[in-house]
């Protein structure tokens, strides 16, 4: 069993969902980005996704499109990224780790050496936003050999017709994204997301976690009362870059403040269920 299934087995034995909160790999520079990350699972993350940056990340919006500049800036690349992930699993070898990036990289880094490099540094999941499903055999073989999980993104606009294709070879866990549209811009409702996952869950056995647009722990509350996972990036960014000095460095209480807020959302989800009636979504 994968880090990441075993995680969302024992949260589902505990009765409960899981935060997954972001960062961006160098941002602002590679030891902040490296001490919040080790930080994490402490205040309450039970997976940890990473950004991986990119001159031209699409599907994000102006909040993590700034992060992957900063980590540009900062020096950070795939390769530095994976030994980020590295240092971490010296400490920690059971948070499951997902990075999230655009195929660029990992084209230009080689497909089956990055799944081998990423496989031996303690990645567990991979989110590629622009790799089609018709196109997924570039990765699907290199990564089932190095047991990374290759998790799919499936929109409010995935069909009925079109969710086989986007299911076809996906593990670990789907991710929900909540809204259309890039990062950070709105919100969906509870009520939205208890009418889109029934869909979703007769197609899949795979827990589902949201994303796009889960900002506060009332939200994140939400999303864990009718999914498996809620996950938080650009609240958390912005939580980052408001702490910043005046020339992008890291303030003094940069690190406390993300990992702070990290400890909010958690509380937020490990409530969610407590004396509430949980919405069950079933086949």
């Amino acid at each position: 069993m994968s880090r990441i299934a075993a995680r969302f087995a024992a949260l589902r034995q505990a009765g409960r969902g899981a935060l997954i909160p972001y960062l961006e790999a160098g941002d602002p520079d590679l030891d902040t980005a490296a001490a919040i990350l080790r930080g994490m699972p402490g205040a309450g993350a039970d997976l940890i996704e990473i950004g991986v940056p990119f001159t031209d990340p699409m599907a994000d919006g102006p909040t993590i499109q700034a992060a992957s500049k900063r980590g540009l800036l900062a020096g950070a690349t795939l390769g530095r990224t994976l030994s980020m992930v590295a240092s971490f699993r010296e400490h920690d070898v059971d948070t499951p780790i997902i990075l999230m990036g655009y195929l660029n990289p990992i084209d230009s880094y080689g497909p089956a050496r990055f799944c081998a490099d990423a496989g031996r540094a303690g990645v567990d999941g991979l989110i590629v936003v622009d790799l089609p499903s018709e196109e997924a055999d570039l990765l699907e073989n290199h990564a089932a050999e190095h047991g990374l999980d290759i998790i799919r993104l499936v929109a409010p606009t995935t069909d009925e017709v079109r969710l086989p294709t986007v299911l076809q070879g996906s593990s670990g866990f789907i991710y929900y994204v909540s809204i259309t549209g890039v990062t950070g811009t709105r919100t969906a409702s509870e009520a939205d997301l208890v009418l889109a996952l029934p869909n979703l869950r007769k197609a899949t056995d795979l827990p589902v976690a949201i994303g796009f647009g889960i900002r506060t722990p009332a939200q994140a509350a939400a999303a864990v009362r009718v999914a498996d996972g809620a996950v938080v990036a650009s609240a958390l960014i912005e939580t980052l870059a408001k702490s910043l000095d005046r020339h992008g460095q890291a303030g003094p209480d940069t690190v406390s403040l993300v990992l702070d807020q990290v400890r909010m959302l958690a509380e937020g989800v490990r409530t969610a269920r407590v004396g509430a009636q949980v919405k069950e979504i079933v086949a």
